[in-house]
């Protein structure tokens, strides 16, 4: 199954059935190793020692990514509200795009929801929301092979 987004002018929206209870979940967007394992998507790497996390409202997380010709860029959130395990928000200063991710216990599993608010015009593409769907796949799939994104040990079920 594949993230299911939706674009209506200057919002984004995401969802997607995650394998895993909303604590794996909340662990794998707030910790280095997680954030690491799933940010870039398809379409960058990123390296987890170059992932700082600070959460708390005002703290920062940050992180570099890679793009396959070799680009690399960073990118800094500043969180609003964070309130475990079932919503963060964060906004990133440099655009202006807020970003509320909530996650809802479904059966034994996750819903996840990722409404991402002020998108840049540059942002308000196709690409873009294939871009947030691959993020969200690569979710699902380190969930699946992982244990609570903080350990890499693909031998505890999701």
């Amino acid at each position: 199954m594949r993230a299911a987004t939706e674009r209506d002018g200057d919002e984004l929206i995401a969802r997607r059935h995650l394998p895993a209870l909303p604590d794996r979940v909340w662990n794998a967007f707030t910790s280095p190793t997680g954030i690491a394992a799933f940010w870039g998507g398809s379409h960058a790497a990123v390296p987890q020692a170059s992932v700082t996390v600070d959460l708390r409202p005002g703290g920062e997380f940050a992180l570099d990514t890679r793009a396959p010709d070799g680009r690399t860029g960073r990118l800094r959130f500043v969180y609003v509200r964070v309130e475990p395990p079932s919503e963060l928000v964060f906004d990133e200063p440099v655009t202006g795009l807020r970003t509320t991710v909530t996650l809802r216990p479904a059966g034994h599993g996750t819903d996840l929801t990722v409404h991402q608010r002020k998108l840049p015009p540059e942002l308000r593409t196709d690409q873009a929301a294939d871009g947030l769907a691959s993020i969200l796949d690569a979710l699902a799939a380190h969930l699946r092979h992982h244990d609570d994104g903080d350990s890499s040990d693909p031998s505890n079920p999701a």
